[in-house]
């Protein structure tokens, strides 16, 4: 699903973005999106079917919902406080509730890439994907392209695009182990 390379997701990208501009579209079309500009816009395009976020709100997710996002995939613990019953809000939008938590660097793994990796296929429409500030979501998104095929480097770059900070010396030292 996300075989597409860094060069292709740039034009994509682009293309998007220049669509919002000539006001056929205002929706946020980045592979990151930060809640408060998703609620701004009041629409959403995911990037090769997939968007990360950091912790989304009430309004952020009634916009995803409304942009036809299949499902929320919470890569949060269930001792992190996220301001509301997610679950519930989630499913009363119409949207999948799937919740695989990954708790610190020592989960990242291939094998949570690959559970992440089946859970974005097993949707036909898009999916946002959120921990609390995106780095998680970014590193799982790096492995996963590394399994896919995709060169080290370019999936370091689409997994600080998903927003991966933090955590890439982690990935890095997965990678080079591998």
């Amino acid at each position: 699903m996300r075989e597409m390379s860094l060069a292709a997701l740039a034009v994509v990208s682009l293309a998007l973005l220049g669509c919002a501009g000539n006001g056929t579209s205002e929706a946020v079309a980045t592979l990151k999106a930060d809640p408060a500009d998703v609620i701004a816009a009041g629409a959403v395009l995911p990037v090769d079917g997939v968007t990360s976020s950091g912790q989304p709100d009430e309004a952020a997710l009634e916009v995803y919902a409304n942009s036809g996002y299949a499902a929320v995939i919470d890569l949060r613990t269930e001792r992190e406080p996220r301001g509301m019953d997610e679950k519930a809000v989630v499913e009363g939008l119409g949207m999948d509730y799937v919740l695989l938590p990954i708790d610190g660097s020592a989960a990242i793994n291939f094998e949570n890439a690959a559970a992440l990796d089946k859970l974005i296929d097993g949707y036909d429409a898009p999916v946002l994907v959120h921990c609390a500030s995106a780095n998680r979501v970014g590193a799982l998104l790096a492995l996963a392209n590394v399994s896919d095929g995709m060169d080290d480097e370019q999936a370091l770059e689409y997994g600080r695009e998903a927003g991966m900070t933090r955590l890439e010396g982690a990935v890095r030292r997965i990678l080079d182990d591998d």
